[in-house]
């Protein structure tokens, strides 16, 4: 099954094309441009690498979310274009997931961490069990301190592998209540398009993907301007009330 995958949940963009899980080849740029700009031409030059064609594809891949707004619907809206009247399936993946599978083979928990503002992360927990990534909880938004907690009252002696672009800001707090923290080489707290690829590989074979049109966003937390919509809202009618 050859694969193109996409990440734009992050600061970085991520394109990779593989064939099952054999990567062909993977692009990942962090230059400041938007994903908008980048995420296209990406995927042409790793196609052109791969010596494919967006016709040879048979699966799409990519990261939903949670993560950056406006990432996540630019990847989205990316692949519905790039699938739209052609049945071919897509495999929506969790950023958390992506994350934790860069981990492999590592000993521990998995424990990705990106920034959701406030002083909270989007967060899931997994191990691996026999080579393959098991999920321990569903991805989910949490203060950082009630995550350090949990970590330190479920796995007090079992080293926590952190991985996302929240993982210094969660070591250190880590740190203080005497988390075993490995550090996690930088190349793997990022998320991958390979990532993202293995994972999808994973969802087309347990028959869990999406046609274009069913493909969605995961938000689990109201963007900025919906929460200052929300609070706008609220200010007036507690004034009105009153």
């Amino acid at each position: 099954m050859k694969i193109l995958a996409f990440d734009s949940t992050a600061k970085t963009a991520s394109v990779a094309v593989a064939e099952n899980k054999q990567i062909l080849a993977e692009f990942t740029v962090d230059s400041g441009m938007t994903q908008s700009e980048l995420l296209l031409p990406m995927a042409r030059q790793a196609l052109t690498a791969a010596h494919l064609s967006f016709a040879d594809i048979e699966l799409f891949a990519l990261t939903t979310g949670p993560g950056s707004f406006t990432g996540v619907r630019i990847g989205a809206a990316l692949v519905k274009g790039l699938a739209f009247g052609k049945d071919i399936p897509c495999a929506p993946v969790s950023v958390m997931e992506a994350l934790a599978e860069n981990l492999l083979p590592l000993d521990g928990i998995y424990c990705p961490v990106t920034d959701a503002r406030r002083a909270h992360v989007y967060n899931a927990l997994f191990c691996e069990k026999d080579g393959v990534l098991t999920r321990l909880c569903d991805d989910r938004l949490i203060a950082i301190t009630d995550l350090v907690a949990e970590l330190a009252e479920a796995y007090p002696n079992t080293p926590i592998r952190l991985a996302g672009d929240a993982t210094e800001t969660v070591m250190r707090a880590g740190n203080e209540r005497g988390l075993v923290l490995p550090p996690t080489p930088p190349a793997l707290r990022k998320p991958s398009a390979a990532a993202v690829a293995r994972c999808g590989l994973a969802i087309a074979k347990r028959g869990e993907t999406v046609n274009d049109a069913a493909l969605a966003p995961v938000y689990l937390f109201p963007s900025q301007a919906e929460r200052d919509r929300l609070e706008k809202e609220q200010a007036n009618n507690t004034k009105k009330e009153i």
